[in-house]
């Protein structure tokens, strides 16, 4: 993606953010950075396209840090780990607001936002649940189409709830508890003595 574009769309979700989208006109973007409305309609067609390609981005983003975890030699516990510290850091960023204005004036593109996010998300949790069963560190019983997708109503439900607050979604209490809640169901012996006895460092990893 070419740098202006990416530096544009950086700065207009901190500010869809921080306003929410509705508030947040093309001329407040353009006065924001700077610079014309003309300059900023040469890279977004109108503000549903400047809209969509923010979300994709935060989207390409997050499938980056996926694909990266992948590469990486961590076994499923510590990729799930990992995952839900995703999670986590992604409740300091939201916005209710911002998701109520995505579901109100664009629920097209809110539509097929979610169909994305929803199929990479499964595809993920699917895949760590082969992994760890391949490992040993899963039960080998365990259903791993309807586990994947409990991960992604779970996952979905957090953000889509009126019963816990933001300061609550990113508490280390509310991240630990969510973790072991979903690892206790689907670990095996093996995956249960490796969680009891590696708990402890990957604990520390968030400090």
């Amino acid at each position: 993606m070419e740098a202006k574009v990416l530096h544009i769309l950086e700065q207009v979700k901190k500010l869809y953010q921080r306003y929410g989208i509705k508030s947040v006109t093309m001329d407040d973007v353009a006065s924001h950075l700077c610079i014309s409305k003309k300059t900023l309609y040469e890279h977004f067609t109108d503000k549903e396209d400047l809209v969509r390609k923010v979300l994709l981005l935060g989207h390409e983003r997050q499938c980056a840090f996926m694909d990266d975890l992948e590469s990486q030699n961590l076994n499923a516990i510590e990729e799930v780990f990992m995952v839900y510290k995703m999670i986590n850091n992604m409740f300091l960023e939201y916005n209710p607001s911002m998701d109520y204005d995505i579901r109100k004036y664009y629920p097209d593109l809110f539509g097929k936002i979610k169909e994305i996010r929803r199929k990479r998300l499964y595809e993920s949790a699917y895949k760590n649940m082969k992994k760890g069963k391949k490992e040993g560190l899963y039960r080998k019983d365990l259903n791993e189409t309807i586990i994947a997708k409990l991960h992604v109503f779970r996952t979905e439900s957090l953000f889509d709830n009126d019963m816990f607050s933001i300061e609550d979604l990113t508490s280390f209490k509310m991240f630990h508890e969510i973790f072991v809640y979903h690892l206790q169901g689907i670990l095996s012996e093996d995956g249960r003595k490796f969680f009891e006895s590696k708990f402890g460092k990957l604990k520390a990893s968030l400090d």
